[in-house]
């Protein structure tokens, strides 16, 4: 038997309604918020990653699916999909025609890491990208977004900011947290290599000898210049007024190396351990690192895999029609029924001539509100037999009229 390879699942009902309902729900309020959906490949040019995640990160140092294909190009299947949202944006001349453009995806993620509870090797995200808003009101905006879609998928969250600075700022604070860092001994490896490509990462780090060796470190929101300073104030003026609770983590870093200024995370106490349900900030280097336009832009990327545990789903409304024959010369005529009310309507049918009470079964197990049989007494006259499954009534009507 052939299994499904480690780190990758099926979704199957009612695993499968979930997902549909985060992407719905996500869906409607991403257009709320005007936001257009855009679908980009799964499969992109390894370089397009390694110039916009970084090569400091994990993702690109351990993680990817990369490979040569047939014709000899370096690729890997998408392992994050903000850089695939850029690359689209500056393919079709998005960024020198200027203006704003708003995008939402979603769709499956890859990243080759050992699989645990929480992370998979085939994933999915839903994520929102906003170009050309240099506003720090954008960012208060994206965030407000997200709150949208947690309270109307009924998930608690904390929400944790921070602001990485900007090249007037992080520079200097570079040097001097590159500084601290060779005072400290004993770091892990991945501390040890950040340090010498992207020293912010380090305060990041998860290990908890690092993390004693770092509480003392120097932080970017004691270093911010005047701007970087007035926006984040600006932004958290923004959170008070529309009421949203958060905390200042002035260690949230993020884990790719193309973010500046504003960072965040939404975070749920739910899952086992603490964990991130949604993170991102602003990024408006990234546009000019792959080749385009110097752009302004800010998102956020949420793991669906993580909110299908915590989601609260509405109550199930029961819809839709169940038709069945109750006689084998019954089958053709529920077979054109169910054709033509299709058109209209969700129909289920089985193609067994049954029992009332076998179709009756049938129909609350799908969870329809109509139950429609025709047997020998409704062919002789042109009727069908309707049971509303939620009322409980009975009736029969002209088949023409069905």
């Amino acid at each position: 038997m052939i299994n499904a390879l480690r780190g990758m699942k099926d979704t199957l009902s009612p695993q499968s309604e979930i997902y549909q309902y985060i992407i719905a729900t996500c869906t409607r309020i991403a257009q709320n918020y005007g936001f257009s959906f855009m679908e980009t490949p799964i499969l992109e040019e390894t370089a397009l990653f390694k110039r916009s995640v970084g090569e400091s990160s994990d993702i690109v140092g351990k993680e990817m699916y990369q490979f040569i294909d047939k014709g000899e190009n370096d690729v890997c299947l998408r392992p994050e999909g903000t850089a695939g949202i850029v690359r689209a944006f500056i393919q079709q001349k998005f960024d020198k025609a200027g203006g704003n453009r708003r995008f939402f995806y979603h769709g499956p993620m890859f990243r080759y890491e050992r699989p645990q509870k929480g992370r998979l090797r085939q994933f999915h995200q839903f994520g929102a990208e906003s170009f050309g808003e240099g506003d720090v009101r954008e960012d208060a905006t994206i965030i407000l977004m997200l709150k949208a879609m947690f309270e109307a998928l009924g998930i608690g969250f904390t929400l944790e900011i921070n602001s990485l600075g900007c090249p007037a700022c992080m520079p200097q604070y570079r040097t001097t947290l590159v500084k601290f860092l060779e005072t400290r001994e004993g770091l892990c490896e991945d501390c040890e290599r950040r340090k010498l490509t992207n020293p912010i990462r380090v305060l990041d780090c998860k290990n908890e000898h690092c993390k004693t060796l770092l509480a003392d470190a120097p932080l970017i929101t004691e270093n911010l210049c005047v701007t970087c300073k007035d926006d984040f104030t600006t932004l958290k003026r923004i959170l008070d007024q529309f009421g949203v609770s958060y905390l200042v983590n002035p260690k949230l870093v993020r884990g790719l190396d193309y973010y500046s200024k504003t960072a965040f995370e939404f975070v749920s106490s739910e899952i086992g351990a603490q964990s991130a349900i949604a993170g991102g900030g602003r990024y408006d280097r990234l546009v000019e690192f792959l080749d385009g336009k110097s752009t302004p832009a800010v998102g956020f990327a949420m793991g669906i895999e993580r909110l299908m545990e915590l989601v609260k789903m509405p109550e199930i409304e029961r819809e839709g029609y169940y038709i069945g024959a109750l006689c084998d010369e019954a089958l053709d005529v529920v077979f054109e029924l169910v054709d033509r009310k299709r058109k209209t309507e969700k129909v289920l049918t089985d193609y067994d001539a049954k029992s009332l009470k076998n179709h009756l079964k049938i129909a609350d197990k799908n969870f329809v509100k109509f139950c429609v049989c025709i047997g020998e007494d409704e062919l002789s006259k042109q009727s069908v037999w309707i049971k509303d499954l939620v009322s409980k009534e009975e009736k029969i009507i002209n088949i023409a009229h069905f």
